[in-house]
């Protein structure tokens, strides 16, 4: 399992922007995906914005043109860049991966309010 700890939560006001952090345990070299992954109230977890160990990178249609996922192989991190920021964003953000060996883990889950 990879131990993954999130940071960056709180609250904006809408048309505002937040950054999340992801650190691994491990290196990113034996991650076969990593990504950021959200759930409001009473809704399934929904991909938001993933990317592949060779680089390939996959967004949700809702958040395309105004999330940006990226990534420190040397520091064994994963950023979730939020610009525009509208209420229907508000969610529990949870960093997720898959490690080479199939071995699914998850982080703590960050909490983003945006409200006016």
């Amino acid at each position: 399992q990879v131990r993954l700890v999130e940071s960056g939560g709180g609250l904006v006001q809408p048309g505002g922007s937040l950054r999340l952090s992801c650190a691994a345990s491990r290196s990113l070299s034996s991650i076969s995906v990593m990504g950021w992954y959200r759930q409001g109230p009473g809704k399934q977890r929904d991909m938001v914005a993933s990317i592949l160990n060779s680089g390939t990178i996959n967004y949700a249609s809702f958040v395309k043109g105004r999330f940006t996922i990226s990534r420190d192989n040397a520091k064994n991190t994963i950023d979730l860049q939020m610009n525009s920021l509208k209420p229907e964003d508000t969610a529990v953000y949870y960093c997720g991966c898959v490690a080479n060996d199939g071995v699914t883990s998850w982080g703590q889950g960050a909490q983003v309010t945006v409200s006016s």
